[in-house]
């Protein structure tokens, strides 16, 4: 059997005919450790930018997700259930997409070290989908066991933007090594994402990021941790030369009525299109669903026939692993439609914003990282909602109105 290099993609091929695959949202800041300098007034543009529509009426949708957050990181090692090894992929926190491709091929490293070439993945959110494809890659028969696809699955229900360490670890509990294991998965990750740019449909692209202040900040930013609170890992400046930094603009140079404006940019995915367009690559090398919803690992004995099981069930770890190091993170999203037009994301008072292509994703970010922790409530609550939305239309009914001729 040759060997297969997991970092090659396969030939994309969309599947029409009989396959039908029905389409599936906090913004990461990249920087350098410095306190950007304002560059002399009048000496930039005016940003062509397009106002949000943000009004709560134009809300057709919430959304909840539990991302999946554990102190010590990742699980990443291996465990025998009865006669299958179980190579675990879980507990990403925010970091899933972000993270996917190389934790995915950290997993399929160890499940093809077997000598299996039969691979059985469990779950079908980011990391699941992710891992499938590169076992595939790498020359191994691959089925999928899942209650749901990729629609349905939690991490459908993401931001959609590139925060490979959101909530991804404890600073003290991941321990020393855990910063080179996260840098490689970033950075072979990002590589990914290049084979996904400039597709139909546009799953992977970039975007420019604009950060409203009223006053001057240092990147990368760090969010307080009182008392009582947690402080969570940042990795971010061992890969802070994949991204552009943050450059502070010129006073009246945006539409924007902030003292402050920072524009960057960064990746993000347009989950619908990105999703369909993992779950067609995988068809199209040959994989299969089969429906499956486990309630503990004994289950796999009269369901699963592979001997070799690359484990992503996300937050769904906790139950049926057991697994109480598995702690929900909420998040919730309010849906805006979509605006075509509008081809960036704002961070403006506690509030992120980012167009997709599916819609217009408004988050509150209050509280940073703490936000969310250990609450499982996975109902829509309209109050944040409309919270937040409020203040991006207020933000937007100013949209333009401060702007002044800027001098050549």
């Amino acid at each position: 059997m040759a060997d297969f290099d997991l970092s090659t993609p396969v030939n994309r091929r969309r599947l029409m005919g009989n396959t039908l695959l029905s389409g599936l949202g906090m913004m990461g800041l990249g920087g350098c450790a410095t306190m950007a300098s304002r560059p002399p007034s009048g000496a930039w543009e005016v940003a062509n930018l397009a106002p949000v529509r943000a009004k709560g009426d134009r809300v057709f949708d919430i959304t909840v997700c539990l991302r999946p957050f554990r102190a010590a990181g990742p699980r990443l090692d291996t465990e025998m259930v009865g006669d299958k090894l179980v190579v675990h992929n879980y507990g990403h926190g925010g970091s899933g997409w972000s993270l996917s491709w190389g934790s995915g091929n950290l997993a399929v490293g160890k499940a093809m070290a077997a000598g299996h070439r039969e691979v059985a993945v469990i779950g079908c959110g980011a990391l699941g989908l992710t891992a499938a494809v590169l076992a595939q890659r790498a020359g191994a028969k691959v089925t999928i066991y899942a209650k749901d696809l990729l629609p349905q699955a939690r991490s459908a229900r993401a931001t959609g933007s590139w925060t490979p360490d959101s909530r991804i670890a404890l600073g003290d509990a991941a321990g020393p090594a855990f910063g080179a294991t996260w840098e490689e998965m970033a950075r072979f990750s990002f590589k990914q994402f290049r084979n996904y740019l400039g597709l139909p449909g546009e799953p992977v692209e970039w975007s420019d990021r604009y950060t409203l202040s009223d006053h001057a900040i240092a990147f990368p930013r760090r969010p307080d941790s009182p008392n009582g609170m947690l402080e969570f890992g940042h990795y971010n400046d061992r890969v802070q030369d994949l991204t552009p930094r943050n450059e502070l603009l010129a006073a009246g140079s945006t539409p924007f009525d902030a003292p402050f404006v920072y524009r960057s940019e960064s990746l993000q995915f347009n989950i619908a299109d990105y999703g369909h367009t993992l779950l067609t690559d995988f068809f199209a090398a040959g994989g299969q669903v089969t429906r499956a919803e486990f309630q503990s690992p004994a289950d796999f004995a009269s369901v699963v026939k592979e001997r070799v099981i690359i484990n992503c069930p996300g937050y769904g770890a906790r139950a049926m692993w057991k697994d109480e190091s598995v702690v929900p993170v909420r998040g919730q999203i309010a849906w805006l439609i979509p605006q075509p037009e509008v081809r960036y994301g704002v961070s403006y008072k506690e509030v992120s914003v980012l167009s997709r292509r599916d819609g217009i994703v408004v988050q509150a970010v209050e509280g940073g990282d703490m936000k969310g922790y250990n609450d499982t409530r996975e109902v829509p609550d309209r109050v944040e909602a409309d919270t937040a939305v409020g203040k991006i239309a207020d933000l937007f009914s100013r949209f333009g109105m401060h702007r002044r001729p800027v001098r050549a």
